[in-house]
């Protein structure tokens, strides 16, 4: 539903919400918070600004004040997400890139990139429903969503360059296929996938075990980046 049909197209906060700074940050985070939840739980089109507020225990108004909108709202939630994962990716790929002098092995470059989503996706962290979220994204995002996931490369390219190093005998169009394969196994992993997998092994397998999911995943990568 959107923010017209619900009502919410006033844009004046109410004025509880403008007696400083600090009021209008905690309304905006308790409305950043309680979406992010509620679209990672019940999709993006099946939430309202009506349900997003309420679950805020904030005014109605509050979404369009803040954000603008709703589909603004859920690219605000998107871009803060993205960023911070990519953040931690960067992170460990310069970690390992200094560990092994500028040329880390292919296993390490992997694992810098699938272990900051696989960490979000453990049942006690923090991140979990940041994660289930941009899984969402990617099936349900707004125009402006898609864009993003089919133009920006910019966290990729980095990425791209250490593999390409790391195999200098691979043809680099090889590089980019088997980054591509490895992004579809990462992508692949939605909860919903998980289920069918449980169902089909007969319950011996289960998501929960976040290590030993992570080694299996670096284990098949690695194996496509040395055939």
């Amino acid at each position: 539903m959107s923010p017209k049909s619900d009502g919410a197209t006033v844009t004046t906060a109410p004025e509880t919400e403008v007696e400083g700074v600090d009021n209008e940050a905690v309304t905006k985070n308790l409305v950043f918070v309680a979406a992010e939840r509620l679209f990672a739980l019940h999709g993006f089109q099946n939430v309202s600004v009506r349900d997003i507020t309420a679950a805020a225990g904030v005014n109605l108004a509050s979404v369009n004040y803040h954000f603008g909108s709703k589909d603004a709202l859920l690219y605000e939630i998107f871009r803060r997400r993205t960023v911070e994962l990519n953040r931690e990716r960067a992170k460990k790929l310069h970690e390992a890139i200094d560990r092994h002098a500028g040329n880390p092995p292919v296993r390490e470059i992997l694992a810098a990139l699938l272990t900051p989503p696989l960490k979000w996706l453990a049942p006690d962290h923090e991140r979990r429903i940041s994660l289930q979220f941009l899984i969402r994204a990617r099936s349900e995002g707004t125009d402006e969503i898609r864009k993003v996931l089919q133009t920006d490369v910019t966290h990729l390219r980095r990425f791209s360059d250490a593999l390409l190093k790391a195999r200098p005998d691979l043809p680099s169009e090889e590089i980019y296929w088997r980054l591509h394969f490895t992004l579809g196994m990462l992508h692949n992993n939605r909860f919903a996938e998980f289920d069918r997998l449980n169902v089909l092994s007969e319950g011996t397998t289960s998501e929960a075990d976040v290590e030993a999911l992570l080694g299996r995943m670096l284990a098949f990568a690695e194996a496509g980046f040395s055939a």
